[in-house]
């Protein structure tokens, strides 16, 4: 069958199907400091990076919650390349926001062309006629190896030098070098690399303005009709970034019982998977990572359910949003923390171990600005007390 045709639950069949394969390289991705080239061909060939490309473009514009459910299905098997599928396979989306021009400059030759970023607004903005100016550095760009075009956030400045605008500028690989600084103890494998640019030329309709984005009107909607393309950028970002976090968790929960129905407590004299503090462990681990999926599955859910109707999501749904991914990230470390702290020395060790694999790589997704707890959780306070709401990533 071929890709055009897959159905995203086909997709999401074949994401399970490959899964032991990621899970077997994932110790390769973290020598190698990026996701390896076969993992992604093998993911391309599943058909996951097309789930929430534009129908347009042979995409599925698919279901967000499909698409969340197979980044958890990566993440549990390879934490650095959950979160570099997560990220990568959310730009098709973003992209479908974009003037068609600017959309049909990335797929129309290549239809598999995947997009990396770097969000934060770090580098220079010049207004220039039809288009912008830009040059600097990006960090962070987690997959960017395996892409043909960058999305990179930059503020256009007024004549007193304030900020005027914020927009996601897309760029071509031609313009940008790759400078690979990342190594890190958690995510290795995602080669979170710096974008540089020198001096770039980004026309008009390649530079999306925050206004348009945040108000779900955009001009992709003219070429791109689907539900998919009217939900809000924070609540699907933000759900990017925690759902590996997720998988991430759910494969350390499996590594844990699996290993602890084996292991012996020589301390003790005894079989751990019979220590009844082991086994109330395990069922508050499981118990909050469950409840961190069932959360996000939900709000994504009724995100969806409004763009369908051709509703705006409220407020108060938005800031729901960001209430719980939040607190799954958050309930996700400590779900990893409680098992760590009862597997033993043994899981420690420098080596394969994938229960350490998971801590290391969530602590390491928990410091990602899109999971600072009291900035979110901030926001859910004040709808709730009837408060105006003003933030850029509601």
């Amino acid at each position: 069958m071929s890709e055009d045709a897959m159905s995203a639950h086909e997709v999401l069949a074949a994401v399970r199907e490959l899964a032991p394969v990621l899970r077997e390289r994932a110790a390769e991705a973290e020598e190698l400091c990026r996701v390896p080239d076969a993992s992604v061909k093998d993911i391309e060939g599943t058909g996951f990076f097309r789930l929430l490309q534009p129908r347009a473009y042979g995409g599925c514009a698919a279901d967000p919650v499909l698409f969340y459910e197979a980044v958890k299905e990566i993440a549990k098997a390879c934490g650095s390349t959950g979160w570099v599928a997560s990220v990568v396979g959310v730009h098709p989306w973003h992209v479908g926001l974009y003037d068609p021009r600017a959309q049909e400059e990335v797929w129309g030759v290549d239809r598999t062309t995947r997009i990396a970023s770097s969000y934060a607004p770090t580098g220079r903005v010049t207004v220039a006629d039809g288009g912008f100016r830009i040059s600097g550095r990006w960090h962070f760009s987690s997959g960017c190896d395996h892409a043909d075009w960058a999305l990179l956030g930059g503020l256009v400045l007024g004549e007193d030098g304030a900020p005027v605008d914020m927009r996601t500028f897309l760029v071509p690989r031609t313009q940008y070098t790759i400078d690979r600084v990342w190594d890190t103890v958690g995510l290795r494998g995602t080669g979170s690399n710096d974008i540089v640019i020198k001096d770039a030329f980004v026309p008009e309709y390649r530079a999306l303005s925050f206004g348009p984005v945040s108000a779900l009107r955009t001009p992709g909607q003219e070429l791109n009709p689907e539900p998919l393309y009217r939900l809000p950028y924070a609540s699907v970002f933000t759900t990017t970034i925690s759902t590996p976090i997720v998988g991430i968790a759910e494969g350390a929960y499996e590594a844990y019982t699996e290993a602890t129905k084996r292991r012996i407590r020589v301390s003790y004299g005894q079989k751990v998977a019979e220590d009844p503090f082991a086994q109330v462990r395990i069922a508050r681990a499981a118990s909050d990572i469950d409840a961190c999926w069932l959360q996000l599955r939900r709000n994504m859910s009724e995100l969806y359910a409004c763009a369908e109707r051709g509703e705006d999501p409220s407020a108060e749904l938005r800031a729901r949003v960001r209430r719980d991914q939040v607190l799954a990230t958050e309930r996700a470390v400590a779900a990893v923390d409680l098992l760590v702290e009862n597997a033993g020395g043994s899981a420690m060790r420098n080596g394969p171990n994938p229960v350490q694999r998971a801590w290391r790589d969530a602590h390491t997704g928990r410091g990602h600005a899109a999971n600072d707890p009291e900035r979110a959780l901030v926001l859910f306070g004040q709808a709730a007390l009837g408060l105006d709401i003003q933030d850029t990533m509601l």
